[in-house]
């Protein structure tokens, strides 16, 4: 009797499995992608912020995650069902004029800031806030 080998169903691309060769750059184009509303419009607006304040700032994809770095972690760019979230990893030793930070004020190290549909972002400052960092 002769066995026949079937073929495993091949492996997607998801939020949870990605393929280890694809560059942190294309899966944050690919998460921008597939939110496909106000949420993905607002994580390419902030990337695009961080980008502005830092030229030299490092894309990484981390916990499924956006992660923006240079010497060390940034900020992390979230995205919840109504607000996307930038986690400061230093957050809590900047300060913070204009009040941006608005989540995550408890801890000892970190701030976020979340934005919320139709919330306008404060590009200057927040890219002043960047610079700190």
């Amino acid at each position: 009797m002769t066995q026949t080998k079937t073929k495993a169903p091949a492996k997607t691309a998801t939020k949870a499995t990605a393929p280890a060769d694809e560059s942190p750059a294309a899966l944050i184009d690919a998460r921008i992608a597939e939110l496909g509303d106000w949420r993905g419009e607002t994580l390419a607006r902030l990337r695009a912020l961080v980008k502005e304040a830092d030229p030299e700032v490092v894309e990484e994809w981390k916990w499924r995650v956006p992660v923006w770095s240079h010497d060390g972690i940034l900020c992390t760019g979230e995205t919840y069902k109504s607000a996307v979230k930038m986690t400061f990893a230093k957050g809590a030793s900047l300060e913070d004029p204009s009040g941006l930070f608005n989540s995550s004020l408890d801890g000892n190290t970190r701030r976020a800031i979340d934005f919320r549909e139709g919330e306008k972002i404060d590009a200057k400052a927040l890219k002043a806030l960047e610079h700190l960092i």
